[in-house]
């Protein structure tokens, strides 16, 4: 299994190129601002064809170019029904201006070809299979993309900006509820095992287990408390 990811743009999103081995057929997960470059020196590296490009939510740090990117190889994005919208209108999915000087750099709008998502789905991609999990919250079409088990690695998480290493995503965009949130975590990200590597939207890799044992807002849903205990540690991002 091959997974290259690097952060891109001004907000550090993190982009991810996945095949079953390089020189392969690929996956390419959240192409956002200013990721094109990075995902042709990828390509380049590895020597991969993109077959796809997925996409956890619809913000704008984690969409801004699958434009350029599904033009320059002819490939469909797949994003849930409810974030579809923000590929067109980005600044209605954070209910403020992102600020015209970036805004000057962004293609916006949607690919020519547009797939949706549904929970539960198994998209059957490149030689892979990425089992899609609904994860309302930070967006209201929120996803995660799971990888099972291969010889070479343990099973793997892209959880979006759903759950990252010591924090979760925030809840303060149109669209976001910390209820959801909260039952997402506990329904997509609990059952899970230790071992799941979990490769986020932003900042570094973790796993199931270390969150588990550290993460304030895991600790919180697996203890079954909806309270506030959780409430003050930070959220991250965009």
């Amino acid at each position: 299994m091959l997974i290259a990811g690097f952060p891109a743009g001004a907000w550090g999103t993190n982009c991810y190129l996945v095949a079953p081995a390089a020189g392969e057929e690929c996956v390419i997960i959240d192409p956002g601002h200013q990721a094109a470059p990075g995902v042709e020196e990828a390509i380049r590296k590895h020597r991969l064809k993109p077959v796809a490009v997925v996409l956890t939510h619809g913000h704008i740090d984690h969409v801004a170019s699958v434009v350029p990117v599904c033009g320059a190889h002819d490939v469909p994005a797949w994003i849930h029904p409810e974030d579809r919208y923000m590929m067109s209108d980005p600044e209605k999915g954070i209910g403020r201006s992102i600020g015209m000087p970036l805004m000057g750099e962004l293609t916006v709008g949607e690919p020519d070809d547009v797939k949706e998502l549904t929970d539960g789905a198994k998209l059957a991609l490149a030689g892979l299979e990425l089992t899609v999990a609904h994860a309302p919250g930070h967006t209201k079409g929120s996803v995660t993309f799971g990888l099972p088990e291969a010889a070479d690695i343990p099973p793997v998480m892209f959880s979006g900006d759903l759950l990252f290493a010591g924090s979760i995503g925030r809840t303060d965009f149109p669209g976001g509820s910390m209820d959801d949130m909260l039952e997402s975590l506990a329904r997509v990200c609990l059952p899970l095992d230790d071992s799941t590597v979990v490769l986020s939207g932003h900042g570094p890799q973790t796993t199931i287990g270390q969150e588990r044992a550290t993460n304030p807002y895991l600790r919180q849903v697996a203890a079954g408390r909806q309270g506030n205990s959780a409430s003050d540690a930070p959220r991250r991002g965009m």
